[in-house]
């Protein structure tokens, strides 16, 4: 039996299961890609409550944002030269990352409330264009982290050893810094590993049969 990283994609893109289920994961984010900012958009201009947060009551606030997305976009990076060749780890981390954003979707849905009163505007000059594109800043996108659970996503989807020690490192790392700029509350933070945890699981049902298959061959 061949490791799932020992499979290339000369290998794995002979079976049309693999290449169907490839180009449907990347079908349907590319479809949730274009709603987001009407979403988001109607996300923003919903009412909500504000939460009581101790521990952000005891943290001062700075900008960090420069530094936030310097560690998420390298850590993207990193996530995704070690993906890249490694088609049925790609495969699963898509599918993740598509039920990933679903849930945050619905939790946001389910869970309306008003940004920390002391928050500092997260700038992120790519998102802001292609997916927040709103006439005002959005700042209710809370429950849960999306940059947090974003990289701990990736570290998930790596094989173990350093990269993975690396990408958690970042997880823990934008957990702090979000926290730091009370762009999120605590409660968004630390639910963020429930929701990947779930994600993960989900998608390794939906990838588990065509892993075995090539895996088998």
């Amino acid at each position: 039996m061949l490791s799932v990283d020992s499979l290339t994609w000369p290998a794995v893109w002979r079976r049309p299961a693999f290449r169907g289920q490839l180009g449907a994961v990347v079908a349907l984010l590319l479809l949730l890609a274009s709603q987001l900012p009407r979403y988001f958009a109607w996300v923003q201009a919903r009412p909500g409550r504000i939460l009581p947060d101790p521990l952000l009551a005891a943290l001062p606030t700075h900008d960090v944002s420069g530094l936030t997305f310097a560690v998420i976009y390298l850590s993207i990076g990193l996530g995704v030269a070690v993906l890249l060749p490694r088609p049925l780890r790609l495969l699963r981390a898509l599918w993740a990352y598509l039920g990933l954003h679903l849930l945050r979707c619905l939790t946001l849905y389910l869970l309306p409330l008003e940004p920390p009163p002391d928050l500092v505007l997260l700038r992120d000059p790519l998102v802001d264009q292609l997916i927040y594109a709103a006439p005002a800043p959005i700042t209710k996108d809370l429950f849960f982290s999306g940059h947090t659970a974003t990289l701990l996503l990736l570290a998930l989807a790596v094989p173990a050893g350093w990269r993975r020690q690396v990408l958690l490192a970042g997880t823990v790392a934008i957990g702090t810094l979000v926290l730091v700029q009370h762009a999120h509350y605590t409660y968004d933070v630390l639910a963020a590993p429930l929701f990947v945890g779930l994600a993960w699981w989900l998608s390794g049902e939906i990838v588990k049969g065509e892993i075995v298959k090539c895996s088998d061959r």
